[in-house]
């Protein structure tokens, strides 16, 4: 027996737009955009993941947001629906079921990370990083992740806290959160900008972001890229299409998703413009890896006048960005036990915290160096060499540009055009142009990647 549809809407008409943008604007962006950017060669990297963006990501971003609103469910919900509707086979409804499935991959963890800006904040406040140079701060981090106990605490509290704002609900938890966070987050992020650029070394950061070098660009860091689009917009994580269900009828989806893309974008960039100029200024590896967020800000906050109170509202910041991250992307998984559980939100709410915080452990085991997490696998492009590096290449790099493809094949191909069309609601040029794209350009180019990361086809 399917579920009733959700009557719940947001509550304000940009509510949409600032909620999904906020789940993109996160550690997507401030933590893992630069390093993915550093890891791979810098401009041509960069130049990959925009035509990602425009081509690949915007038109599937819409057909998310529409099955979502079509459908007016949790995801795997949502997807049957629109599959009954235009007469095609349930199974679709897998493009539901494999977003919310990538989805808590991710949040295992990122709650892990989101855990370390917290304990960020605590150290800078205490000024440990006042004076610091490189290697110092280098040992810090090294000793923070070499500390279970510490991890485990201060990952327990992203999830607690996480799961207790969206406890409260659509508009007094979820949409009450973002309206106050992401402003201040902006804020802040601009500041350290003005200060990076400052106390670091601009020229060479701009040479290394913005002019491409091919020869460093191969496939598996094309697949990167657009596993980085995906993960940074959170497409195919079944978020965009859990708010779409709340979406009003009467909203564009087009200029919402063009809007969250923009917004996206440009706060990816200005994170980069955030790090770079440390990074070179002095004297760091831009292909440090996760850790580079945290090795780095501290480096350029310690070296200006009340370094220490900008240290620490710096990292208070980025806990900020995750926590706007976390309660965005755990809204779907709540939302599915209340609506086929019947659950009271706040179990709902404290299952699903729970199960994440217990998957969450694998990846605090694989900064520590336990031994049943440490790997020496090959998986699709990547060398892996712990249960975090495997878990976080399948859920961003694989799950998510395969959900994506198969979004875009249930949209353009199987759905009935008169139903896109009447969601979409954009003029008939616009309207051709997003099918197009979505029909032929993203499932094309993410298929492509995929065949030749597997030897299907030469250039893997």
């Amino acid at each position: 027996m399917e579920p009733a549809a959700t009557e719940q809407r947001w509550g304000h008409r940009y509510a949409f737009l600032l909620a999904a943008t906020a789940s993109a604007v996160g550690l997507g962006n401030i933590w893992k955009f630069p390093y993915v950017l550093g890891e791979n060669g810098g401009g041509a990297f960069l130049l990959v993941y925009l035509a990602a963006i425009a081509a690949i990501g915007v038109p599937v971003m819409m057909a998310e947001v529409m099955i979502g609103r079509r459908g007016r469910h949790s995801p795997g919900y949502a997807a049957r629906r629109v599959a009954r509707e235009t007469g095609a086979r349930e199974a679709w409804q897998v493009v539901g079921w494999l977003g919310l499935a990538s989805a808590f991959l991710i949040m295992s963890f990122y709650v892990v990370i989101a855990g370390w800006s917290l304990a960020y904040v605590g150290k800078a406040a205490s000024g440990q990083f006042a004076g610091a140079d490189a290697d110092q701060v280098a040992a810090i981090f090294a000793s923070m992740t070499a500390n279970p106990g510490e991890m485990i605490l201060w990952t327990s509290v992203a999830v607690i806290g996480a799961f207790v704002i969206v406890g409260f609900g659509l508009r007094r938890g979820l949409e009450r959160g973002v309206r106050i966070l992401m402003p201040l987050l902006l804020l802040l992020l601009l500041v350290t900008t003005l200060i990076s650029l400052a106390v670091g070394d601009p020229s060479k950061a701009f040479a290394f972001m913005f002019r491409p070098d091919f020869s460093a660009l191969d496939m598996g860091a094309v697949l990167i890229a657009i596993g980085q689009a995906f993960f940074t917009l959170t497409l195919a994580a079944g978020v965009l299409m859990m708010f779409g269900a709340y979406l009003p009828s009467d909203s564009s989806i087009a200029r919402t998703a063009v809007g969250v893309a923009l917004a996206d974008t440009l706060i990816a960039i200005i994170a980069g413009i955030a790090i770079f100029p440390v990074v070179f200024g002095f004297g760091l590896d831009p292909a440090e890896g996760p850790g580079l967020m945290f090795q780095t800000l501290p480096l350029s906050l310690s070296a200006v006048p009340a370094g220490v109170l900008l240290a620490t509202l710096f990292f208070v910041m980025l806990s900020v960005a995750g926590f706007s991250t976390m309660i965005t992307n755990v809204q779907a998984f709540v939302h599915l036990l209340e609506e086929r559980l019947h659950l009271n939100r706040w179990v709902a709410a404290s299952g699903c915290g729970v199960a994440i915080w217990l998957l969450s452990l694998a990846t605090v085991f694989s900064f520590t160096g336990a031994g049943w997490a440490q790997l020496e696998w090959s998986i699709l492009g990547r060398e892996v060499t712990n249960v975090f590096e495997l878990v976080e290449h399948l859920s961003i790099n694989v799950l998510l540009p395969l959900g994506g493809l198969l979004i875009a094949v249930f949209v353009g191909w199987v759905i009935k055009p008169d139903i896109s069309r009447e969601e979409i609601a954009t003029g008939p040029v616009a309207y051709h142009v997003w099918r197009l794209f979505l029909r032929y350009v993203a499932p094309l180019a993410i298929a492509l990647v995929f065949l030749q990361l597997t030897g299907l086809i030469p250039g893997a």
